[in-house]
Order: C-alpha cells, then structure tokens, then sequence
C-alpha cells in the first residue's frame, strides 16, 4: 500500500466508525465502484474522500471535481491527500483550479496546499498564480505567512526569472528575506544590457 494511501485510511478510520463501506473502499479493485461513492447521495466525507483519493491516484479524471473540492477544504491533512491525488491524476485542468485557488483572496487561509501543488507541476499557471499570491502576502501585518514563504519557496525552486521583482521586494521582510535570498539564488543570472 502506498505511504499516501496508508496515512490517508489511519486518518478516516475513525471517522468511519467501524463502516463496513470502510473496507470496501479501502480495497475496491472496482474503479466504477469508487466513482458511484461520488456520486451517490447521503455519502459521508470520509468515503468521497477515499473515493476521490483512490480514483485520482490510479488516473481516473471523475476525481477531479471531488479533489478539487477537497483541495481548498479546512481541514490541512484532506488538502494535502487532495494535492497528492491531483498530482498524480493528470488531468489538464488541475493547474488551472490549483491557480484559482491559491490567488482567490477569500479563501487565503486555505491556499498553501494549492500553491505546493502549483510548484509540483510545473505548469504555465504556477509562476504567474504564485506571484500574485506572494505579491498579495507583502502588505504590512498580513497574517498568511506559511502561505507566502510557500510562494517564495515554490518561486525559488521553478527558477522563472518573471519571479525577481516579487522575489527582491520580499526581501524588505523580516519573516521571508532569508528564503527569499536562497530563492533568487536559484533564479537564472539576470543578462546585462
């Protein structure tokens, strides 16, 4: 069993509560099976989650809607197996919701795993999505700063030269200028006129 799917089952083992549907998600070689707890009314979170998790995971893009959902969710970990899901399934409009995400500003509290998942892609849309996001984070006494030292970090590691300004202007804070130096370290050398 893959480690992402083992801690995702510890998790809602609880939740559960001894469900026999539990053990049927948890082992269904059926992806029709899963696809059907996604749809079917009265399901708990806990089985559209398992669901989703295990459809997204073997590539079967009925997830997506689900994961997406789980992805901007309030609780940290449902976010995380969603980013994880959504990483793996390949559909070409995860950057797309991931970028939404993580730049809708009413919904900021819950923009890390999106812009994690951005970094992980590598798609058009995270460089753009992360500086905004990070751009937005520079305001004095902002209170999202898990989520702007991801967008410094995520910026760093993509190596996009678009992401100097953003990148140099978070140097002027205190919480962010020792990431935001080893980020633009990794930047591309910037050419001279």
């Amino acid at each position: 069993m893959d480690e992402e799917l083992r801690s995702l089952t510890e998790r809602i083992h609880g939740e559960a509560g001894g469900s026999t549907a539990y053990d049927r998600l948890r082992t269904a070689g059926d992806l029709d099976e899963l696809a059907a707890t996604l749809t079917a009314p009265g399901q708990p979170l806990w089985a559209r989650e398992l669901a989703a998790f295990r459809l997204g995971t073997a590539g079967d893009r009925r997830a997506f809607e689900a994961l997406v959902l789980l992805l901007n969710h309030r609780d940290p970990q449902r976010c995380a197996s969603a980013a994880y899901a959504l990483a793996r399934l390949g559909d070409p409009r995860t950057a797309r919701a991931a970028a939404a995400l993580a730049t809708n500003e009413l919904r900021v509290a819950y923009a890390l795993h999106p812009v994690r998942l951005l970094v992980e892609l590598r798609a058009p849309e995270s460089v753009p999505a992360l500086v905004t996001t990070l751009r937005r984070r520079l305001r004095p006494h902002d209170p999202y700063r898990r989520v702007a030292l991801a967008c410094v970090d995520g910026l760093g590691a993509l190596g996009d030269p678009r992401a100097r300004p953003v990148l140099t202007e978070a140097l002027a804070h205190p919480t962010l200028a020792e990431a935001a130096v080893h980020a633009l370290a990794r930047l591309p050398k910037a050419a001279r006129p």
